[in-house]
């Protein structure tokens, strides 16, 4: 079991909140907060937040344990998630799929909006976690690499099959099975996130883009290119343009990266690094091509016809927000039966026509074409088996490579 980790942020990772700060997966999208990659953005709480909770700086971390399960007298289910990430009407009042889920099973959804970053909601429940306290929620949703601690740290309940049928049945393949959370026990995908290469055709005026070497080598997008201030994302791309594999790679294949990404930096090639804020460059053709998240592309590629985007042959990489279910959680089978019901492709469906992230539900596409045609054919909602057979995942690292590796990226950004 993973040591309970030091509240105190060190310099690299005090550097990754920065630049999360200034333009990170936290600053404001279309219509929604970005989930915050690994590194964290203490948005409300400011740096100190962390070490200001007043828990001890190590100790052994907790069982994984639960309460008494309540489920069956108190009809009711505590969901925490993050803004903007769920179905909602068009007076802004409803919800529709969580009041079908009440209509049919009776269970009444506490849904609070409570999640604006990973470490800002981190260090909200840690104490309690920590302790072996209820946090006062049923379900959350977190991004792969902190959903990865908490299970590490033995804070997550193991998931019930028997009441999951249709999450087991129905879970693409591309994300049964990450190497934080074999076979998925302790996790189940609420969406996934694709990070690919945009352009602005025309920006590019007929240069051709297909690749990461293309946007790190070709002299004529010199100060037009973009790469993302999250180091998974541009580190992960990088290392598949170099035939590494994301999943397996070493300290030398990260360093190697680092060194390529330099290069570009030092003469030039790269215009910034940048978190969502890239939208306007690629918009107005100040960037001609960076890495860009597929969430975003959808609704840019809706309002501007000269934005586009490719998936690389090398591939592309691909991470979750995940649903879990806290320690010591009073109402667990109510919360199995809410993550199930999102697994029933009908609903799957009405959650992506609305949020545009990748669904992570199989059999989703007769269901998505009856509400909208276009989406159900957009491979950043639902990727076809060619392209989701070219998504890769970054590795879990170890407490000692995090640091390592954010401190020699923070180096590279600048931040």
């Amino acid at each position: 079991m993973e040591q309970y980790e030091s509240d105190r942020l060190t310099p690299a990772q005090a550097a990754a909140v920065r630049r999360s700060l200034r333009n990170g997966r936290a600053s404001l999208a279309r219509r929604s907060l970005l989930r915050a990659s690994a590194g964290g953005v203490l948005a409300t709480g400011g740096l100190g937040a962390l070490s200001a909770c007043g828990i001890p700086g190590a100790g052994k971390a907790q069982d994984s344990t639960s309460a008494q399960d309540d489920s069956a007298k108190e009809k009711v289910v505590n969901f925490s998630n993050w803004p903007e990430y769920i179905d909602v009407d068009d007076s802004g009042k409803h919800r529709p799929t969580l009041e079908t889920f009440t209509k049919r099973t009776g269970i009444r959804v506490k849904y609070t909006e409570d999640i604006n970053d990973n470490d800002e909601f981190f260090g909200k429940i840690k104490p309690q976690l920590a302790a072996g306290q209820d946090t006062g929620r049923d379900l959350i949703v977190l991004t792969d690499w902190l959903a990865a601690r908490v299970i590490r740290l033995g804070w997550a309940q193991k998931l019930d099959p028997a009441n999951l049928p249709h999450a087991y049945a129905n879970l693409s393949p591309q994300f049964r099975s990450p190497d934080w959370d074999p076979a998925r026990a302790y996790s189940y995908p609420w969406q996934g996130i694709s990070t690919v290469i945009a352009f602005n055709k025309k920006a590019l005026d007929g240069i051709e883009v297909k690749s990461i070497s293309d946007l790190l080598d070709n002299p004529k997008l010199k100060g037009r290119v973009g790469f993302l201030s999250e180091m998974r994302d541009s580190v992960g791309m990088t290392l598949l343009d170099m035939g590494k594999d994301p999943a397996k790679f070493t300290a030398d294949d990260y360093d190697a990266v680092i060194a390529r990404l330099q290069k570009a930096v030092d003469k030039g090639q790269i215009r910034r690094f940048t978190g969502n804020d890239y939208t306007s460059d690629l918009t107005k053709g100040d960037l001609a091509a960076c890495v860009a998240w597929g969430g975003d592309i959808v609704q840019l590629k809706a309002d501007s016809p000269d934005v586009d985007f490719i998936i690389p042959d090398s591939g592309y990489m691909t991470s979750t927000d995940n649903l879990l279910i806290p320690n010591k959680a009073r109402h667990k089978a109510n919360a199995e039966r809410l993550i199930d019901f999102y697994y029933e492709p009908d609903q799957a469906a009405a959650l992506a026509a609305y949020i545009n992230y990748v669904s992570p539900v199989d059999g989703v596409k007769p269901y998505l074409e009856k509400i909208d045609p276009d989406a159900a054919k957009n491979p950043l909602i639902l990727p076809d088996k060619a392209m989701a057979a070219k998504s890769h995942a970054f590795r879990a690292l170890t407490q000692k490579e995090e640091t390592a590796f954010e401190e020699k990226f923070a180096k590279l950004t600048g931040a």
